[in-house]
């Protein structure tokens, strides 16, 4: 819960600090500029309200591992992913997407500190503890933050204590570790393929290359 905090926060942050010219830079995304991401994390902080507000005694069907699903790479032909570019230009300048982000992101924040994780929410068709979601949640949001700061390289990474929770959490996930020579930021970048590995990454990785990148749906 308290790493789910952090993680939310600084993403935030990293977003409230950004100067207007940056958001029309690309993002690690592909396709999407800094100005979708940010429009993307809106979405996603109304999601996690809506999923915190929606509890349920049914039987848990997933974990914070299992709640995410390897599938295939995006094609660029999700509806929702055409619709997020076109949101994020409706907000002309970028302060109203900053305050829209830091008005429902504050929201979504104090829910999560507010939640009981053992209750049981519902969410994708799936049911889990508020604790897991949350904790599905902070690889969600420190991948966003790489995405955010990946042609920013003067913007604040992530929080240390957030990049090792969400490393393992993709090893688990993958069910392999990543040699011990990567950072935890070169393991998601080259685990969700945001990178690509050099020669020697590539040694290093051994078997496990040939299962990368991981997509996570």
């Amino acid at each position: 819960m308290d790493l789910f905090s952090r993680s939310w926060a600084a993403l935030r942050t990293a977003v409230a600090e950004l100067p207007d010219e940056d958001f029309e830079r690309p993002s690690g995304c592909a396709g999407w500029l800094v100005r979708d991401l940010a429009c993307h994390l809106v979405i996603d902080a109304q999601d996690v309200l809506i999923t915190l507000v929606t509890p349920t005694e049914a039987e848990p069907t997933v974990d914070a591992v299992t709640y995410w699903e390897l599938v295939e790479p995006p094609t660029g032909e999700d509806p929702l992913d055409a619709l997020i570019p076109r949101l994020a230009a409706a907000y002309g300048e970028p302060r109203w997407l900053k305050f829209h982000l830091d008005d429902v992101g504050s929201a979504a924040g104090r829910a999560a500190e507010l939640a009981d994780p053992s209750v049981r929410v519902s969410t994708r068709d799936q049911v889990l503890t508020t604790g897991d979601y949350l904790s599905a949640y902070l690889l969600e949001w420190t991948l966003h933050h790489l995405d955010l700061i990946a042609h920013l390289p003067s913007a604040d990474e992530p929080p240390a204590e957030t990049l090792a929770a969400a490393r393992a959490a993709l090893e688990k996930i993958a069910g392999t570790a990543f040699p011990v020579s990567f950072s935890d930021k070169d393991a998601l970048l080259v685990g969700t393929g945001r990178h690509t590995p050099t020669e020697a990454e590539t040694a290093a990785l051994g078997d496990f290359a040939a299962k990368l990148p991981l997509i996570l749906g």
